[in-house]
């Protein structure tokens, strides 16, 4: 393993996503405090989640042909012009203004997420060596750290807002990623993922169909977290069992958090139970399932009014665990699925799928928590769960699909 390279790259994607997650909270619990309504806070994410749709795509095939490195260099270079940019943003200014000022630097932000987030994972391959497990174990390590580092962003943005007030939390962020910038264009000097062929635009659509399933599968995955994530469960928190900033922060922190350790440690927690080499795909339509009978449980609580601080909260602690096992095998998948010289194409296609289920999410969380409360949005949930389950059912073997020769 590059242990050097890898290193770096890690800690670049420990300081973006830090920052990522402090600003999702900043951002939310700003405009909330002002009085904006549940479908104006989640428009003022919709525009960073779409950007993810085409990003991912244009940003695979850009790193194929000019190196994960520089991909990961404009990415934070971007989040920081986004994070000073919204400093220019007023209380006084009226709500469609404010609304199409946020999402436009909300786009920027989300550009640079995903130039970071599909520039470190697709790294990941180039750098694990041959041995075996050695993918599964970073993989995992990567994005189960991204993620409880991201639950502790969280925890920032709440308590910054509350500490030192909007403007002064955008800019302290800005610093922190300035400081990784610095660190990658100064110690980064390897090309990293360039493809040994330059592939046309075109590639960026043709895939296998085992990778347009997982691709699915992933699509529908995130947009049952982010239906009850984003908008619902914060505002639910805040008005319906009166919580504090800092608390709802908190909570969403830990749920992160203890989400992103569990990812970290999949691979231990598979094999004890006797996963073998080539055997993730059962292992995701098993983990699919058990997603499945959760979120029918929790939205069953909730419709009949069973212990509602209890459910939510510990139904979604539960949620959160067997989700995480989910998206850790799924983020293995797609990295085995792809043979090295489109590796940067396939998991910027994935990723794509990734942030239109977050994009859609994102919507709906505002939707049908304004019509029909947190019941209608958990049932949403959990129907979004159910085709995760069918689309996963459908994942070919593993083992023919990944030969010396491609797919």
């Amino acid at each position: 393993m590059k242990l050097r390279t890898y290193t770096i790259v890690t800690g670049a994607y420990w300081a973006f996503t830090v920052a990522d997650g402090a600003l999702r909270l900043l951002v939310l619990l700003h405009f909330h405090q002002l009085g904006y309504s549940p479908v104006s806070i989640a428009f003022l994410f919709l525009a960073y989640e779409l950007m993810g749709v085409v990003t991912n795509l244009i940003g695979g095939w850009l790193g194929a042909r000019s190196g994960l490195n520089r991909t990961l260099t404009i990415g934070l270079g971007l989040q920081i012009v986004a994070l000073i940019g919204l400093t220019f943003h007023r209380a006084e200014w009226s709500e469609w203004l404010s609304v199409g000022f946020v999402m436009g630097a909300q786009a920027l932000a989300g550009v640079a997420k995903d130039l970071t987030k599909m520039s470190s994972k697709s790294a990941v391959k180039f750098l694990a060596g041959e041995a075996e497990g050695a993918l599964f174990r970073l993989v995992a390590v990567l994005t189960g750290s991204k993620n409880a580092l991201k639950g502790a962003g969280f925890f920032i943005g709440a308590a910054l807002l509350s500490w030192i007030g909007y403007d002064a939390a955008l800019w302290t962020m800005a610093g922190l990623i300035g400081v990784a910038l610095v660190t990658v264009t100064v110690l980064l000097d390897e090309d990293i993922g360039r493809s040994s062929a330059k592939p046309p635009l075109g590639s960026i659509l043709s895939k296998s169909a085992a990778i347009n399933r997982l691709a699915a599968a992933r699509f529908f995955l995130f947009g049952s977290r982010d239906i009850w994530f984003v908008v619902a469960v914060p505002v639910f928190l805040a008005e319906v069992l009166g919580w504090s900033f800092e608390r709802i922060g908190g909570f969403l922190a830990l749920w992160i958090i203890g989400y992103g350790i569990v990812q970290s440690l999949a691979p231990r927690l598979l094999r004890r139970q006797h996963i073998s080499a080539g055997s993730e795909p059962a292992m995701a339509r098993t983990w699919a399932l058990a997603l499945v009978l959760v979120s029918i449980l929790i939205a069953t609580m909730v419709t009949i009014g069973l212990a509602p601080t209890i459910t939510v909260v510990g139904g979604l602690i539960v949620f959160g665990m067997v989700f995480a096992l989910n998206s850790s095998l799924h983020s293995f998948l797609i990295l085995a699925y792809s043979n090295d010289d489109e590796v940067a194409l396939d998991v910027g296609f994935y990723y794509s799928a990734n942030a239109t289920g977050r994009f859609v999410g994102t919507l709906l969380s505002g939707l049908l928590y304004l019509w029909g409360g947190l019941e209608t949005v958990l049932w949403a949930s959990a129907a979004f769960v159910v085709l995760t389950w069918l689309f996963t059912r459908r994942l070919s073997p593993l083992t023919p699909v990944v030969t010396s020769t491609g797919r």
